[in-house]
């Protein structure tokens, strides 16, 4: 997997673009990256329903649980899969619609500054070998090409919506992330 932040995308990682995204406000500096968790039915993986729902292609009479989704219109700028596959719908130049209504730093609307990334997962099941070591050099990437984001402003959804959100949970070994990038940064 290569980032080029030039387009914005990332080259070796299956690409599914999504309608589901707008312009950062002019001269926005992206400075936050947001973790998330997502599994379509929930606790599901590995079904491809995430991709669909991103695309706004998600069939409400398939599961009695999409018919309260189906018609929502949001997105991540990338999503890892239990067996560390990525995918990207929207190019980091531009505005996911992954993070709703948030606030860090002082700062509402965390979209215009921020990097979603969803791991296929649930708040209480561990994540997996592979979904970590996806996300580690992933994210190294968008470090070195995004300077704005350093540790501190790597964060949980729950993290940047309160009461609102949960993911990516319990189960989400921050530790065990966060030791993976200063690993990563000795490679280096």
């Amino acid at each position: 997997m290569q980032f080029d932040p030039q387009s914005g995308w990332c080259q070796g990682v299956s690409l599914c673009p999504s309608p589901n995204f707008n312009a950062r406000p002019p001269g926005e500096r992206i400075s936050l990256l947001v973790i998330h968790n997502i599994s379509l039915p929930p606790g599901q993986f590995g079904t491809g329903k995430v991709q669909c729902f991103f695309q706004n292609r998600l069939d409400a009479d398939e599961h009695p649980y999409f018919a309260g989704i189906a018609a929502m219109t949001v997105s991540a700028h990338f999503l890892i899969e239990r067996d560390g596959s990525v995918f990207q719908f929207v190019s980091c130049n531009e505005r996911a619609w992954h993070a709703g209504v948030s606030r860090f730093d002082g700062r509402e609307n965390c979209n215009d500054f921020s990097i979603g990334i969803e791991l296929e997962g649930t708040d209480e099941q561990p994540y997996s070998d592979a979904q970590y070591a996806a996300l580690s050099a992933l994210a190294r990437q968008l470090l070195r090409a995004y300077p704005g984001i350093t540790r501190e402003r790597i964060r949980g959804h729950s993290d940047i919506a309160p009461g609102r959100k949960t993911d990516p949970g319990p189960a989400f070994d921050w530790a065990r992330f966060l030791a993976a990038l200063d690993e990563d940064k000795e490679s280096l």
